[in-house]
């Protein structure tokens, strides 16, 4: 009886997460001042790095459950792992590298938000048709 529940969950949580990505795309291309705002308050502080974090353990989790159920169940089994490995790497160093590193990149990247919206639009439309088998 467990599994069906998280089964359901893991799809929400993957639903909630292509929805993301289209929001991100839309602030991107439509809302530029904004999703620099959001963009760049992610590396605020810390209380925004754990909530990021845990996020992405939610997201790649639920991408680790629900993958054999989606199209090119590989590619989000992958990227499930992807997310894990990478958020696991981002819990064992202090928040503070994490921080410095983003205030540097997160300003290089703001030039290219309109790539970022199409790339975000994309994958948000990948997500959300993968995620319905």
């Amino acid at each position: 009886m467990a599994l069906p529940m998280i089964a359901t969950l893991a799809f929400g949580v993957v639903l909630l997460t292509g929805a993301y990505f289209l929001a991100l795309a839309a602030m991107c291309l439509f809302a530029p001042a904004r999703a620099r705002r959001f963009l760049l308050g992610l590396v605020g502080s810390a209380s925004m790095h754990y909530l990021e974090l845990s996020l992405r353990l939610l997201a790649g989790a639920a991408f680790l459950v629900h993958a054999p159920r989606m199209l090119a169940p590989g590619a989000f089994q992958a990227f499930g792992w992807l997310l894990l490995l990478t958020t696991a790497v981002l819990l064992l160093l202090p928040w503070r590298w994490h921080q410095a590193f983003a205030r540097q990149m997160v300003p290089r990247a703001l030039p290219f938000l309109p790539v970022i919206g199409l790339a975000s639009l994309g994958l948000g439309v990948f997500v959300l048709v993968a995620a319905q088998g």
